[in-house]
C-alpha cells in the first residue's frame, strides 16, 4: 500500500503531538509519597510526665506515628511525682531547652532527662499569689485525683480531694489540667496582687480502651474484665473497654513494638516479662495508687523475684503464685501397674517406657509453653546441666509432647497419660474435675514459686489507667477471679482469702500455705535467662522434631534391659550416648566449627539465637540432625547386641 505526501505529513504531526504530551507530562511534579515515623517521647528517671506535642497534651512515656514533619514539644521545667520534686536537665542528645522542634525524617527517640530536687529552695520573695482549685468530673461530680495542673512549666498532680495548689509571680498565666480518661482543658488568669486566684475544672470524660497483651486464657480474661470494668478505678478513669491480645509468648517483643500502643502486658510467667524487660519496653509502675499495693507484696518468693526492680522502680510485679510439679491419674497407673511418680528423676525412668499404651507420660514442646520452660530450668538446676539434660532427654523418650501445657492438664483428666508436668494451677483444677483420680504432686526432688507478672508498657497511651488496672490486680477485690474453680490460681495477695469469695475456697487457702511449705530448690533466675532461648530452642529440635526417633532408639533400649539382653553396664553406656549433651557434635553454622551443647556454649549463643533468624533456623536444622544421627546409632547397637 502506498501513501500519499499528506497521510505522511499528518501522520508526522501526530506522532510530534503525542511525543510531545508525554514530555510534558513526565515533566510535571509527581505528588510526594507521605512518609510516616514513630516518634517516642519519654522521661528519666520517672515517667507519668505531662507534655505538649503541637500544642496536644500527653504524658510521657508516650509513642505515636507520624508524618514526616517539623514538630514543637514542650515539657515542664519542673515538676512533681510521688510527692518528690525534679527539674528538668535538659534532653538526652544534648538540647537543652524545654522547648524544642524536631524534623521527623526518621524513627525518632527523645528522653527528657530530670533530675529530683533534694533540699527544696525557699520560696523566692517574688512569688505572691497562689492559683489553686479543684478538679471534677463533669458527669459524676467526682473528686479526681491525679489530675496533672500545669502553670508556667511547673506541673501538680491533685490530692485526693481533687484540689491543688501551686505558687506564682504576680502574671498572666495559662493553666491546663489532664487525666487519663478526660478530655484536656485549659483557662488562664491573671494574677495582679497578693492573693488565692481559684481556677476550678470541670472535665468531660473521654471514654478509654486499655489494650493487653495476654498469656491468660479466656477463662481469666472474662472474670478480669467483668469485675475490673465495675470497679471505681474504672469508674475514675472512664475505662469502657479492654481489648485483649493472646499471642505466643515468642512475638511479644514484635507485637509490641509494631502496635506501639498495647497499654499492658499480663500472663505468661517471668520468662516472657525478663525478655520484654530486657528489650526496654516496659516502664516502671510509679503511680500511688499502685504504689499502695506494690508495698504489700514481697520483692522476692522463695528465692526467685516477685517484682523486677531496677534502680529502686518496679518493672513489673508478681499478680499471682505458680509452683510446678506434675498432675497424675491414679487410674490409668494403676491399670498399667505402674507407680505413682513422685520425682521429676522418675518421669525419665524406663519403667514408663514399658507399657501396654505408649507413651504414658505428657510434656510441652519448651518454645510453645513458659510454665514447662521453667519447669526444665528447674530440672536443670537442680540437677545441674549435664545430668539435668539426661532427665530431660528420657523424659521426652517416655512423653507425648503436646503443643500448650493445657493440653498436658486435659490429657490426664481424660486419662490419655498417667502423668504430665503442669503448673500447679493446672493440677488443681485437674482434681476438681476429676476428683479422687488426679492429683497435683510437689516433686519431692524440689520445686520453685513463680511470680506470673504484669506490667506496664511503656508503649501506654494511658499510663495512669493502665496502672489502675494494676493496682486493681493486686488488690483483694482483683485477686478474686484466681478463686474460681475453672481457673484455681494461688493469689499473690493472701488477703483475698478474707473476703467472702475467700471464705468459701479454704481448699485453696490450705493449698496456698502448703505451697510455702513445699521443698524449693536454690534457683538463680539470672542463670535461667543466660541460656533460656537456646535451651528452648535445643528442647525444640532434639525431642520435639526428633522424637520419632528418639522413641525407637529409647523403647528398643528399654525392651533389651527387660528382656536381659543387656546388661546393666550396657543399658547405663547407651543411657549416656542416647542422652548427653556433651556427647552431641555439630557444626556451628556462623563460625563452622564442631561444638557440643555445653551451659557455656548456650549462654555464647543466647543473644544470637534470638536475634539472628537465620542463624537460628540452621542451627536448629544441626541439632535435628546430629540428635537423629545419635538415635539411629544408639538403635543399631541396641539391635547388635539382641540376639
Amino acid at each position: 500500500m502506498t501513501l500519499d505526501r499528506n497521510t505522511l505529513i499528518g501522520a508526522a504531526v501526530i506522532l510530534i503531538v503525542v511525543v510531545s504530551a508525554a514530555a510534558y507530562f513526565m515533566m510535571q511534579p509527581r505528588e510526594p509519597e507521605i512518609s510516616i515515623h514513630t516518634l517516642s517521647v519519654e522521661s528519666s528517671p520517672v515517667s507519668g510526665l505531662a507534655f505538649t506535642l503541637d500544642g496536644q497534651n500527653f504524658e510521657t512515656p508516650h509513642s505515636e506515628e507520624l508524618e514526616e514533619d517539623s514538630y514543637t514539644i514542650s515539657v515542664a521545667a519542673e515538676t512533681t511525682v510521688g510527692g518528690k520534686n525534679y527539674a528538668f536537665t535538659g534532653w538526652e542528645d544534648g538540647v537543652t531547652s524545654s522547648e524544642r522542634s524536631v524534623d521527623l525524617s526518621s524513627n525518632l527517640t527523645l528522653r527528657a532527662n530530670y533530675e529530683e530536687i533534694v533540699d527544696e529552695e525557699p520560696e523566692p520573695t517574688n512569688v505572691s499569689a497562689t492559683i489553686s482549685g479543684v478538679i471534677t468530673s463533669s458527669e459524676t461530680g467526682n473528686l479526681l485525683n491525679g489530675a496533672t495542673v500545669t502553670v508556667d512549666g511547673k506541673s501538680v498532680k491533685t490530692a485526693s480531694d481533687g484540689s491543688y495548689l501551686i505558687n506564682v509571680s504576680l502574671g498572666a498565666y495559662d493553666v491546663s489540667v489532664s487525666l487519663d480518661g478526660y478530655k484536656a482543658e485549659a483557662s488562664s488568669v491573671q494574677a495582679t496582687e497578693e492573693a488565692t486566684y481559684t481556677l476550678d475544672f470541670s472535665l468531660a470524660p473521654s471514654s478509654i480502651t486499655l489494650q493487653v497483651i495476654t498469656r491468660h486464657g479466656s477463662d481469666i480474661t472474662r472474670q478480669a474484665e467483668l469485675l475490673f470494668l465495675q470497679s471505681e478505678y474504672a469508674e475514675k478513669y472512664n475505662i469502657q473497654d479492654i481489648k485483649w491480645m493472646g499471642v505466643s509468648s515468642a512475638l511479644w517483643v514484635e507485637t509490641i513494638r509494631r502496635k506501639g500502643d498495647i497499654d499492658l502486658g499480663w500472663g505468661g510467667g517471668p520468662v516472657v516479662f525478663d525478655i520484654v524487660y530486657n528489650e526496654g519496653l516496659t516502664a516502671p509502675l510509679v503511680s500511688d495508687e499502685v504504689q499502695e499495693y506494690l508495698s504489700q507484696i514481697p520483692d522476692m518468693l522463695s528465692g526467685v523475684p516477685a517484682k523486677r526492680i531496677d534502680d529502686g522502680e518496679v518493672h513489673w510485679v508478681g499478680a499471682a503464685i505458680s509452683s510446678f510439679g506434675f498432675t497424675i491419674n491414679t487410674q490409668v497407673l494403676e491399670f498399667e501397674g505402674l507407680p505413682q511418680p513422685t520425682k521429676w528423676t522418675d518421669l525419665a525412668n524406663e519403667t514408663y517406657a514399658l507399657v501396654d499404651v505408649f507413651p504414658i507420660i505428657g510434656t510441652a514442646d519448651a518454645t510453645l509453653s513458659t510454665s514447662n520452660t521453667r519447669i526444665f530450668e528447674i530440672i536443670i538446676q537442680t540437677y545441674g546441666w549435664e545430668e539435668g539434660w539426661k532427665i530431660l532427654t528420657l523424659m521426652g523418650a517416655n512423653s507425648k509432647i503436646y503443643d500448650k501445657s493445657e493440653s498436658v492438664r486435659d490429657a490426664a483428666i481424660i486419662g490419655e497419660i498417667g502423668a504430665g508436668t503442669t503448673i500447679d494451677f493446672y493440677g488443681y483444677t485437674a482434681q476438681l474435675e476429676n476428683p479422687g483420680v488426679c492429683w497435683y504432686v510437689f516433686p519431692e526432688d524440689g520445686t520453685l514459686l513463680n511470680a506470673d507478672p504484669i506490667a506496664l508498657l511503656n508503649t501506654s497511651p494511658h499510663p495512669q489507667a493502665a496502672q489502675a488496672f494494676v493496682a486493681w490486680i493486686l488488690s483483694p477485690e482483683g485477686q478474686i477471679p484466681w478463686l474460681d474453680p475453672k481457673i484455681n490460681r494461688l493469689p499473690m495477695n493472701p488477703a483475698v482469702f478474707d473476703t467472702p469469695e475467700g471464705q468459701e475456697r479454704p481448699d485453696l487457702e490450705e493449698i496456698y500455705y502448703m505451697s510455702q511449705e513445699a521443698v524449693i530448690i536454690e534457683f538463680s533466675d539470672e542463670l535461667a535467662l543466660s541460656y533460656e532461648f537456646p535451651m528452648m530452642y535445643f528442647f525444640h529440635a532434639t525431642l520435639v522434631r526428633s522424637q520419632l526417633k528418639l522413641w525407637d532408639a529409647w523403647l528398643d533400649l528399654a525392651q533389651a534391659k527387660a528382656d536381659g539382653d543387656i546388661t546393666q553396664a550396657q543399658f547405663v553406656d547407651l543411657v549416656e550416648q542416647l542422652s548427653n549433651p556433651l556427647l552431641l557434635e555439630f557444626t556451628d553454622p556462623d563460625s563452622g566449627e564442631t561444638e557440643t551443647f555445653t551451659e557455656e556454649y548456650a549462654q555464647s549463643i543466647a543473644e544470637k539465637l534470638m536475634t539472628d533468624v537465620t542463624f537460628k533456623t540452621n542451627l536448629v536444622d544441626e541439632w535435628i540432625e546430629a540428635s537423629e544421627i545419635r538415635y539411629d546409632s544408639v538403635r543399631d547397637q541396641v539391635a547388635a547386641l539382641t540376639p
